[in-house]
């Protein structure tokens, strides 16, 4: 698995945010469109449905860095523990053929990049528009997730070609 801008991918699937949580939650992509998945079903939209895909709530990652981001994580998911929470939620907004949606992901981290939430936002934008496929991140998934995430700079540049910027 490997986490690449707002997106986790793995050998056999795309999500914005998190895999599936324990409760089952979250938001899978494929070539044909977007599903989620949470406690009480799953909705799923062709892209040819959507207008426009933009996730908000975005946790990103402070200006020190990644010590604040360690230390962020370790303090979160100690009090999540102690509080019982999950991981950080996000909302993806859609503007659909029949109207907004609203569907609940979940942060993979405590915080992003922001250069690479603003580059995943386009990409997530290029799905809709068509000029772009959530397929090409599979196929990467399928050779190199196993290897882990990619550092930073190898991140935010194969979200520049995945979206052929």
């Amino acid at each position: 698995m490997a986490m690449v801008g707002l997106f986790w991918v793995t050998p056999d699937a795309v999500y914005v945010g998190s895999p599936p949580s324990a409760i089952g939650g979250c938001v899978r992509l494929t070539g044909d469109g977007l599903e989620a998945v949470d406690p009480d079903g799953s909705r799923t939209w062709r892209w040819a449905e959507l207008r426009s895909a933009v996730v908000e709530d975005v946790p990103v990652e402070g200006p020190s860095g990644r010590a604040a981001k360690l230390l962020g994580s370790v303090v979160a998911a100690a009090f999540d523990a102690f509080l019982g929470g999950g991981p950080p939620e996000m909302t993806l907004r859609l503007e659909t053929e029949n109207g907004p949606e609203e569907v609940t992901a979940y942060a993979a981290v405590a915080g992003y990049g922001a250069e690479e939430a603003a580059l995943s936002q386009d990409l997530l934008a290029r799905f809709v528009a068509g000029t772009a496929d959530p397929r090409t991140l599979a196929d990467w998934g399928r050779e190199h997730a196993p290897e882990g995430t990619p550092k930073p700079p190898a991140r935010e540049s194969l979200l520049r070609t995945w979206a052929g910027a």
